[in-house]
């Protein structure tokens, strides 16, 4: 039995890069970026009116002048217009680029406009206010988004604004998830009272589904020939299978046999940690990545949040996301020497706290109570007691 951090060594240690694949624009949300969005001219690309009004000579404000003739309009997209005349100005929109010769936008809140003409109702003004200056964002060439980042709103409209029109991103993986035993039945089917529908393929498939994976489900019975059949076909169509149960000490639990028969080599079986100790991890050469995940639905949902989705992200180059803490609500007590992923729900205190509220639960096999919580909390081994106010690392899955 290995611990959490070795567990998740080894499980890194398989994370290999996925290669690149171009997308529209419209498809890239929430994919990971290969590419550098470069700025292919300055940001803006001119003095830009920051408020609709009218753009002046400083000059001329100093020189006294509070009342001017209004020459012209200067509107969003139109071609610059020139200021010449002495006294005089240009309205102007909000986006427009700043008229030569101009210096000052006053806003219409501080005009009084009449018979063509606007007069400042200001003593003061600022040398090139109101005015978004060229370049004052970025400057042309400046790397405005890196590889490695979870493409967003915010990174789809900078791609647009420098005319991407497609955009390289991780490729992603396929991902088989697989239910097994013979008391599990489909979700649309009655259940005898010695049976339970599938709800683990369903939960882990939805999880994946959410991160982008492409997910095809299977579901293999208590037969050992028909588990080698199946995982022989998935093992190599794949780039990782997610399966559930089938890997614990008892005389159905084929899985861990078959696996290495078929030449997965296996990384370790169990975990010093609760829910999920029995939790079996391999890889098969030029093949998947095998997650073998214990059959109780909360140990298989924290195995695949805890370890998969930071394996899934590495394998798409995406950067590594940093750790969130949150404070416990109460005390809280577990005696085995072993990591403990507490169910919780999450909260933020009035003074900016992130807290969380313990849902214990029914323990492992409690998938109701996945419901009421958020998250895990990961408390650490070979401590007993845990306090209100302390602080854990949190994995959320909302």
């Amino acid at each position: 039995m290995i611990s959490v951090s070795e567990a998740e060594r080894l499980i890194m240690e398989t994370a290999v890069l996925l290669p690149a694949e171009r997308v529209d624009l419209g498809n890239a949300v929430g994919r990971v970026l290969r590419e550098e969005l470069v700025a292919d001219r300055d940001f803006p690309p001119f003095d830009r009116v920051a408020m609709d009004g009218i753009a002046i000579r400083f000059e001329d404000f100093e020189n006294g002048i509070r009342n001017f003739r209004i020459a012209g309009l200067q509107a969003a997209g139109s071609p610059q217009q020139k200021l010449t005349a002495k006294g005089t100005c240009l309205e102007v929109m909000t986006g427009a680029i700043l008229p030569e010769g101009a210096d000052v936008v006053v806003r219409y809140e501080d005009l009084t406009l009449a018979d063509g003409h606007a007069t400042v109702e200001l003593d003061e003004v600022l040398l090139r206010q109101n005015i978004h200056g060229r370049a004052s964002d970025r400057p042309a060439g400046a790397i405005l988004a890196e590889p490695g980042v979870r493409i967003s709103p915010a990174e789809t409209g900078v791609a647009a604004t420098v005319g991407k029109a497609r955009l390289e991103v991780s490729a992603m993986p396929k991902v088989a998830v697989i239910s097994s035993g013979d008391e599990l039945v489909p979700v649309d089917q009655k259940p005898l009272p010695h049976q339970i529908r599938r709800s683990n393929v369903h939960a882990l498939s939805a999880a994946l589904r959410q991160w982008g994976v492409e997910v095809n489900c299977h579901h293999v019975l208590d037969e050992k020939k028909q588990i080698r059949k199946t995982l022989g076909q998935l093992l190599e169509s794949n780039h990782a299978l997610v399966l559930s149960g089938g890997v614990s000490m008892g005389k159905l639990d084929y899985l861990p046999e078959v696996l290495e028969e078929l030449g997965v080599e296996k990384r370790f079986h169990r975990i010093a940690q609760r829910p999920g100790k029995p939790f079996w991890f391999g890889r098969k050469k030029g093949a998947a990545v095998v997650f073998a995940l214990p059959g109780n639905p909360a140990s298989s949902f924290m195995c695949l949040h805890r370890y998969f989705r930071p394996w899934l992200q590495r394998c798409l180059g995406q950067h590594p996301e940093d750790p969130v803490y949150a404070q416990l609500s109460a005390d809280f007590t577990f005696k085995p020497p072993l990591t403990y992923f507490l169910q919780v729900k999450l909260h933020c205190s009035a003074s900016g706290v992130l807290v969380a509220e313990p849902r214990k639960g029914g323990g492992s096999g409690d998938l109701a109570n996945l419901v009421d919580s958020d998250a895990f909390l990961e408390l650490p081994a070979g401590e007993t007691n845990f306090y209100k106010g302390q602080s854990f690392r949190v994995w959320k899955y909302r």
